[in-house]
């Protein structure tokens, strides 16, 4: 039977190791809780995509998640992230209105 032994890293060893990955950004900021709260709206979004009924349910979801990251991409002043997410958010209410209007 093979055990495993977990080995304390030094901060000398973590900041020169290629094999320890480290977070790009930092932990817990607004930023940080904005993008996990984002990302589940637009998960969750998804995993209600294309079934029958819960079309308003995925655009509100939708909409809520692309704009929270609209708000991160700003924070991280990312330009390429505002585009994305900015021209999304205006398809997303331009599908939402549609829908509203056909019912």
């Amino acid at each position: 039977m093979v055990t495993m032994v977990k080995k304390k890293i030094t901060v000398e060893e973590l900041k020169n190791s290629k094999r320890v990955y480290k977070s790009a950004t930092p932990k817990y900021t607004i930023d940080w809780w904005l993008k996990w709260v984002a990302s589940i709206f637009i998960l969750s979004a998804l995993s209600m995509r294309g079934i029958d009924g819960f079309v308003f349910y995925d655009l509100i979801l939708s909409i809520v998640g692309i704009g929270l990251w609209l708000i991160v991409s700003v924070l991280w002043r990312d330009r390429a992230l505002i585009l994305l997410n900015g021209v999304g958010l205006l398809f997303l209410l331009r599908n939402l209105f549609e829908v509203m209007n056909n019912v």
